[in-house]
């Protein structure tokens, strides 16, 4: 294996590295790094998890110096929220032993604390297109001197519709730049763009583009599934021998939102990251699952390229995706490191042609799904789930609904000197059968108004289900001591 000082790589990054563990460079960093150092433009191409994060953070980081002066020096843009948090630790982590600051630029979160790391003379930017142009725009981002630029997971720009904001970027760096452009996939309008705003750069493929789809490390396996099995199918294979940390994918964020929901009730440690929770909460919970507090994260496909976390045992395809790039973008989250993983696909009647599409371009030789349900052998058997698994653990606490607490009868409570009744006063305007009526201004009703069906609607008596007095008991009650009803 190569080591980071075999390629050139200052001391004080290679300790930096060391500290965690990582010592020997992966295929692409192999390849790229010794071309970036002298500040060769090239694009780098490769599977997902291999490693290209430091294999253009390294060349940056190393060039700028061990105290470049502050300001703005390099940009590296990337697609997501997500991804840009993932990116920032790892170079955050390159820059430990050095003066070099590191600010990460996205949306969600306030402008106040990324506009004083700025201020304070950060220098280098990790931000999504929509921010960075933002700040720019208000002249609170100087990028003129920014002479390291780099695009991470170009392709996912391109399918986002980011391609217009990239070329707004490009025009506010350094004519005279050094440019990296990292991507697993390299889509024509990506070519295209690379050969617009980089400088005769070398295309490296640390693997064959097409390997990595179905590369050995990760088992393959595709399910026909009903939509409604589905969630007992998942918590057994949560239950495998095994399984770790799980990554699972869901088609919208409100059905992301139920499955977690689902799986919680079920006696799972479960989180989430989807469209529907704010900035802080993603992250968090993001935090939580690589810290290992957390064993399932249910996410949708913003989220696909920053998970980055090396022991993930399984991905979980709970709707199958649009097509095979994005298959490999989610099934990419396991298999890391050169580790091994398990990707599940579960196809509903209605996508079988998606996956004859997948079939086709990844070849797996399997058309047709086999159809599954939670009591299937073969689903056992796959992924060697213990026999009599069931979809709950025994520690999980069983849902019951919250009941209205209740005032407890005889002395205590308002309610204690009327005979044991209990009382509960209802909102103005609130509906729902109350335990004792209330009659005008607060008080109390008499007790030979309280019939049964009081403040209810049977389609005979006058009350009604909408918590206000009956018109008549009202009327009755204004009424002067000893009138009569005719007089009234």
């Amino acid at each position: 294996m190569t080591t980071f000082t075999d390629l050139g790589v200052d001391q004080d990054i290679v300790d930096a590295l060391a500290a965690k563990g990582i010592v020997d460079a992966f295929p692409i960093q192999e390849q790229t790094i010794p071309l970036a150092l002298p500040g060769q433009d090239l694009i780098g191409q490769a599977k997902t998890g291999t490693g290209k994060t430091f294999g253009f953070g390294i060349p940056v980081v190393q060039r700028l110096g061990q105290n470049p002066e502050p300001g703005v020096k390099a940009l590296i843009v990337v697609p997501t929220r997500e991804l840009a948090v993932q990116v920032y630790e790892d170079l955050d982590l390159l820059t430990s032993n050095r003066a070099t600051s590191v600010v990460a630029i996205y949306g969600g979160k306030a402008y106040e604390g990324q506009i004083d790391q700025l201020k304070a003379g950060a220098q280098i930017v990790v931000g999504t297109p929509g921010r960075l142009i933002d700040l720019a725009g208000q002249r609170l981002l100087d990028l003129s001197n920014a002479t390291e630029v780099v695009l991470d997971e170009a392709d996912k720009m391109l399918d986002l519709g980011f391609l217009a904001d990239i070329e707004k970027i490009f025009q506010k760096v350094a004519q005279v730049r050094h440019t990296q452009l990292f991507s697993a996939t390299m889509p024509g309008p990506i070519v295209a763009l690379a050969r617009r705003f980089m400088s005769n750069p070398i295309h490296i493929r640390a693997t064959d583009p097409d390997e990595g789809l179905t590369q050995a490390n990760i088992k393959h396996i595709v399910y026909r599934a009903h939509s409604l099995d589905k969630d007992e199918i998942i918590a057994r294979i949560l239950q495998a021998e095994g399984a770790g940390k799980t990554v699972i994918f869901t088609r919208t964020k409100r059905a992301a939102q139920r499955l977690v929901d689902e799986l919680g009730d079920r006696g799972f440690s479960v989180g989430g990251v989807h469209g529907d929770m704010g900035q802080e909460q993603r992250e968090r919970s993001m935090a939580a699952f690589k810290a290992g507090k957390v064993q399932v994260l249910v996410a949708t496909d913003v989220a696909a390229r920053g998970i980055d976390v090396d022991d993930i045992t399984h991905v979980i395809n709970h709707t199958i995706p649009d097509d095979d790039k994005t298959y490999l973008h989610r099934a990419g989250r396991t298999g890391r490191a050169g580790k091994t993983g398990i990707a599940v696909t579960f196809v509903d009647w209605d996508d079988l042609h998606k996956w004859a599409l997948i079939n086709r371009a990844l070849e797996f030789g399997q058309p047709e799904p086999t159809e599954t349900y939670s009591s299937s052998p073969h689903l056992y058997t796959d992924l060697n789930i213990p026999a009599g698994t069931k979809g709950r653990l025994t520690t999980a606490p069983k849902s019951e609904r919250p009941r209205p607490e209740r005032r407890s009868q005889g002395g205590e409570g308002r309610g204690g000197d009327r005979g044991g009744r209990t009382r509960t006063r209802r909102p103005a305007g609130a509906t729902g059968t109350a335990t004792e009526p209330v009659a005008e201004h607060g008080q109390p009703a008499t007790p030979t108004e309280q019939v049964e069906g009081s403040g209810t609607h049977d389609g005979e008596g006058k009350e009604h289900h909408d918590g206000k007095p009956a018109p008549a008991r009202r009327r009755r009650r204004r009424r002067p001591s000893g009138q009569s009803p005719q007089g009234a």
